[in-house]
């Protein structure tokens, strides 16, 4: 199957014309062989490059789940969905992850999806519940495999195979080579489509530059780097929860407009840090390697290395959320020369010396709104739209992204129009009901609260 074997309204959903050779290439292979292993970069587009053989693959007589997608990380599996959602199909699609409810699932899962995706751990908790058969599932997908087995899932990968009696088709994804497959994934000689390009040719959009720290602690030459940036956002990395947050928290005592994002989070202040950074109300990700992949965020002009990680494929993987896709950015390493010289960095790189700042970045255009309602209130954009517009006097410009959750939503909208805004719908009805709606707080930590 290719692009013109597509049911065109899903090319016309998903805003795009063709696929890529990657994407053409996979879904020849995903049809017709039962063990895959496909490599491509981060931001290449393997989601599509599995989800559009999958819906190929599925039945629409069998009630019941046919596709399991394993994934490493609860964002990872919200991506995938959305996608799915995007593409238009009539097939149900669920996710299940720690954190989440388990009721909520359980009832999800008695009208069971084709499509189910989930987290190693939760999923092997639905099947010792029996929430869900196992008889029907045909295909299987591990996506961000390497990941999965860098987390330590092997236990909970090997207990699911091993409950899945009818499984015939297995597909590996990774934007990482040499990995070795465990022998539980029961994938022998898979069809390897390696489309990881040679390392000067995927850099070569990708400029490396380093600041040099004179203090220890380098948070005032992130501050000054910040500042040179033209306004523009970028993602800082580190690799600790703690430093994450303690850098979030001092950028924003100097005026920066930064939040903070590790795995340490609940799902709901996790969702909220990347709401507020996808619309543009926050103009800094402060975060560790939980967001070095994975995760539906804007393509990046600028990244931040403020630590270096310890290997050298999380640092390719941290460098992806910028010059993808033929776009060029630039990758800035923070270091002293008292801390220790990793082996895979060309210290040889140019050196960007960053003075103190004359004026601090532009304030965000834009701040997040909250909504106490969702999908499950019946509310969509368009019921948001139509009332910020008629009830709340906002012009189109007026509003950014807004993203519709099951129980609430979040929309962006410019600074100054706030105020009226919120004075403007205080005593009126959506959609026939009141919602509470108010300026989104920004994720602080706990002991603040």
């Amino acid at each position: 199957m290719n692009s013109k074997h597509l049911p065109q309204n899903i090319l016309k959903n998903l805003g795009i014309e063709n696929l890529n050779e990657m994407q053409e290439v996979a879904q020849d292979t995903i049809l017709h062989d039962n063990n895959i292993l496909l490599l491509s970069p981060t931001g290449s587009g393997k989601t599509l490059a599995f989800l559009l053989p999958v819906l190929e693959l599925l039945e629409p007589g069998i009630l019941s789940v046919q596709c399991l997608i394993l994934v490493p990380s609860r964002e990872l599996g919200l991506q995938i969905e959305q996608v799915w959602k995007k593409m238009g199909t009539d097939y149900k699609i669920n996710v299940c992850y720690g954190g989440h409810s388990i009721d909520t699932e359980i009832k999800n899962l008695s009208n069971p999806p084709a499509v189910l995706i989930g987290t190693p751990g939760r999923i092997a908790d639905h099947i010792e519940r029996g929430t869900f058969r196992l008889d029907k599932i045909q295909t299987m997908v591990l996506d961000e495999f390497d990941k999965s087995l860098q987390l330590g899932f092997h236990e909970q990968m090997s207990f699911i195979i091993g409950k899945l009696p009818k499984l015939n088709k297995r597909v590996l994804v990774s934007a990482t080579s040499d990995i070795e497959i465990p022998k539980y994934t029961r994938v022998i000689n898979p069809t390897i489509l390696d489309f990881i390009p040679e390392a000067d040719e995927s850099e070569s959009n990708l400029s490396m530059k380093m600041v040099v720290s004179k203090e220890k602690d380098k948070l005032g030459s992130l501050f000054h780097l910040i500042c040179s940036l033209k306004s523009e956002a970028a993602i800082v990395f580190c690799n600790h929860r703690d430093a994450a947050e303690r850098i979030s928290d001092t950028l924003n005592e100097k005026g920066i407009y930064a939040t903070y994002y590790h795995g340490g989070m609940d799902q709901d202040e996790r969702e909220r840090a990347l709401i507020q950074f996808r619309n543009g109300s926050m103009s800094y990700l402060i975060t560790t390697d939980l967001a070095a992949r994975g995760l539906d965020i804007p393509e990046m002009n600028h990244v931040i290395h403020y630590h270096l990680p310890s290997k050298a494929d999380e640092f390719t993987h941290r460098n992806g959320r910028t010059a993808r896709m033929l776009a060029s950015g630039t990758a800035y390493i923070v270091v002293n020369e008292n801390e220790k010289k990793m082996d895979y960095i060309d210290y040889s790189m140019p050196v960007l010396h960053v003075e103190a700042p004359k004026s601090l970045p532009k304030p965000p255009q834009f701040q997040t709104i909250y909504i106490s309602g969702g999908k499950k209130n019946k509310l969509n954009k368009i019921d948001i739209v139509g009332f910020f517009s008629q009830k709340g006097q906002l012009e189109k410009g007026d509003l950014g992204l807004i993203e519709v959750k099951d129980f609430i939503s979040f929309a962006a909208v410019k600074y100054n129009k706030v105020k009226d805004l919120l004075h403007a719908v205080k005593d009126e009805k959506m959609k026939g009901k009141k919602f509470k709606i108010e300026v989104a707080r920004k994720v602080i930590k706990k002991v603040e609260e």
